[in-house]
């Protein structure tokens, strides 16, 4: 079947109107709510400037989702200049217009797509978004600083001019644009650079943060007063923070550099989410993170990081793991762990853990073989992965304990000992052939015939 269609009245009537300009900004008094949006959306796509610049001002609705509509780099900054030129003649204006009540713009590439869909005709009719806009029309809009939304990702070798733009608008119009930025991706970028965006942003609205080039300890705390400030803050990953060698600082500055990062973490009260890869200060020093902590995290990323029995004993038995619903343990030795603590920690975290991730870490035979009783009781868990050659004893326990959780749904095991032979550790195909066959046996037993 011949999937082209004609187009429809509403497409061509809003091509029509964008020929002529002038035409379809004097249209902009008497066109009704419902055709506002389709007709923005052509006008972005035809890139008719003047007719976006007049629309941003009448816009009907508070909240103007422009991210999603813009692609292309030349385009995007065609588009952005037309929508935050309508912004400044709004905000010039004494006395706002009966119709206009835009108050929220969202930069956002990813957010309210189906704002768009809908309203178009090429969408469900039921939608959320729709229906809060809806709403918002019968409010009565009390006029305040305008809030620009956006993602921001610093990164020196990718300049961002459409950023540059932004910046100079919201300090020409200072108190009159509130940039929000809801997620901060650091790449690469110099501090003092950083620090002169950061204070255009609200960083109240700061809701997601990562690191993620290479920082220096000193440099993480000279950035940490400002993530102090961040505090709606939820999810907060940080990588590759090094410490420069000891010759030149010694363990005290590194403990009080470590104090000045830790504490702003107390400011973060709604922290949820912690990711901590490659992060060479935690040695001896994670129960000073822990501690900071407000509440209980629900994810705890923590990655090819080396840490001592006693790091490992505060991390199983603190108040923030006591809820876990993610734990990440990958790269972390933990042959020197006791048992009983591991323990302690998925007893707690039994009835919210779904994930477990103890890729290389090293663990033993005796080490597992006394934590399955507790593994046993996460009733919950979706995900579990060990990557280190155990014996064939020892797996099948361990899948006796696991499998009949309800929730199980993946688990990711690494061949057994007694599959491989030699010192090289080569695979033995028979003997892998052999215990698959018995692991099948297994899992029908325990009614799970297609879990492998």
């Amino acid at each position: 079947m011949n999937s082209w269609g004609p187009p429809r009245l509403l497409d061509l009537a809003n091509q029509s109107l964008l020929r002529d300009e002038a035409l379809a900004i004097a249209a902009l008094r008497s066109l009704p709510t419902e055709l506002f949006p389709p007709l923005f959306k052509a006008a972005v796509a035809g890139r008719h400037s003047e007719t976006l610049k007049a629309m941003v001002q009448a816009w009907p609705f508070t909240r103007l989702p422009l991210g999603a509509l813009m692609k292309a780099r030349q385009c995007r900054q065609d588009i952005l200049r037309a929508a935050l030129d309508g912004v400044d003649v709004l905000l010039a204006q004494k006395f706002h217009p009966r119709r206009g009540k835009l108050k929220v713009l969202d930069l956002r590439a990813n957010t309210h797509t189906d704002f768009w869909n809908v309203w178009s005709g090429t969408g469900a009719r039921a939608s959320v978004c729709l229906l809060e806009e809806l709403r918002t029309k019968k409010k009565k809009v009390a006029y305040g600083p305008m809030e620009v939304l956006i993602d921001l990702c610093l990164d020196e070798a990718a300049p961002d001019q459409l950023l540059t733009f932004l910046i100079k608008k919201v300090k020409q119009r200072k108190g009159q644009i509130h940039l929000c930025c809801r997620k901060l991706n650091i790449v690469a970028m110099p501090l003092q650079n950083i620090e002169k965006i950061l204070k255009t942003v609200q960083l109240d609205c700061v809701q997601e943060v990562e690191v993620n080039c290479t920082w220096e300890l000193s440099t993480l705390a000279r950035f940490a007063p400002h993530l102090g400030q961040m505090v709606n803050l939820t999810g907060l990953r940080l990588s590759h923070i090094y410490i420069t060698s000891l010759i030149s600082r010694t363990a005290e500055d590194v403990k009080k550099l470590v104090a000045h990062f830790t504490s702003q973490l107390l400011n973060l009260n709604q922290l949820q989410e912690l990711h901590l890869g490659s992060i060479l200060f935690l040695e001896g020093h994670l129960d000073q993170v822990l501690r900071c902590l407000k509440t209980p995290l629900e994810t705890l990323f923590i990655t090819n990081c080396l840490l001592l029995e006693s790091d490992l004993t505060y991390l199983c038995l603190c108040l923030s793991t006591s809820h876990l619903s993610h734990l990440n343990l990958s790269d972390v030795n933990l042959t020197g762990l006791r048992a009983e603590f591991f323990q302690v920690l998925l007893a707690r975290a039994s009835a919210t853990l779904h994930h477990l991730d103890l890729h290389g870490c090293g663990i033993t035979d005796s080490q597992l073989t006394a934590i399955m009783p507790a593994l046993g009781q996460c009733s919950q868990l979706h995900l579990q992965l060990f990557w280190k050659p155990i014996s064939t004893a020892v797996l099948e326990s361990l899948l006796w304990h696991i499998l009949p959780l309800s929730k199980f749904r993946l688990g990711l095991f690494p061949v057994p000992l007694e599959c491989y032979m030699g010192i090289q550790g080569t695979l033995h195909l028979g003997n892998l052939k052999e215990y698959m066959a018995k692991l099948r046996q297994t899992l029908q037993e325990l009614r799970h015939p297609n879990w492998i």
